[in-house]
């Protein structure tokens, strides 16, 4: 009789706790719990302690967090005909537990392939400079059209990278050379212009020492001391014709 009642209480502690876990349940501060009764959506709760009917209401779990999902490499060609692969990150929420899922079979699945065929579409649209250079336009847009699609499902997209593009071996050579043309064209600038300053620098000064023959003369002894300081043994310098002028009117 001993051994039929612990046996009988060992069954109904196994009944009770396995009540217990289908009508309890805990919900994490991030997580949300969309229910189902009999089929039919009643809404969502949580985050805490949920009672649920056991055998009429089911509960399904879902995450709040920030999602960030990688896109795999997609072999995109640009519009001037340039086939390269890219690869992105896309960061999404669930704002909307209910639409999340019963709008869509599942959301993750869903997000991530409109990620990889809208990327391709896209990036086709702009030239292969404008995806080296214009990040942040190419970014925005993307997060926008992500967005709009994803918005029925109750799925916030709230930032979208292109984290790399991978270059052909024959794009990646000329676009050295493009950049050493372009900054030997810069230096050759940069040359010519301080070329026509110092003449016009010289062209100033010439003008200036016309004006004053003595300055000329002073410019001239400047020289020669400059010469003399650096030692040197021999040491040829020009006549100012200005200095035997007198002595050739006297002889005259």
């Amino acid at each position: 009789m001993g051994i039929l009642f612990s046996s009988w209480l060992f069954w109904l502690f196994i009944f009770v706790l396995f009540v217990v876990t289908q009508v309890l349940k805990v919900l994490r501060e991030y997580e949300r719990g969309v229910i189902f009764r009999l089929g039919r959506l009643v809404g969502s709760r949580g985050p805490g302690l949920i009672i649920l009917i056991p055998g009429i209401e089911k509960m399904v779990r879902v995450s709040l967090r920030t999602v960030a999902m990688d896109v795999p490499p997609q072999d995109v060609i640009t519009k001037d005909n340039v086939s390269v692969k890219v690869n992105a990150v896309v960061y999404f929420r669930v704002i909307d537990s209910s639409k999340a899922i019963v709008e869509v079979e599942d959301y993750l699945y869903a997000t991530s392939q409109l990620a990889q065929t809208t990327l391709r579409s896209i990036l086709g649209q702009f030239e292969l400079d404008q995806l080296l250079s214009d990040r942040e336009t190419i970014n925005e847009e993307l997060q926008g059209i992500l967005d709009k699609h994803t918005d029925p499902w109750g799925i916030k997209v709230s930032l979208v990278e292109v984290k790399h593009i991978d270059l052909p071996e024959e794009m990646k050579r000329a676009l050295a050379r493009q950049a050493e043309a372009e900054r030997e064209r810069r230096a050759k600038i940069i040359h010519a212009d301080g070329e026509a300053q110092a003449s016009q620098k010289l062209a100033d000064a010439a003008s200036i020492l016309g004006k004053e023959p003595t300055a000329i003369q002073l410019r001239f002894l400047q020289t020669l001391v400059e010469v003399a300081a650096e030692n040197n043994s021999t040491m040829i310098f020009p006549v100012p014709i200005d200095l035997i002028k007198p002595f050739l009117k006297d002889k005259k």
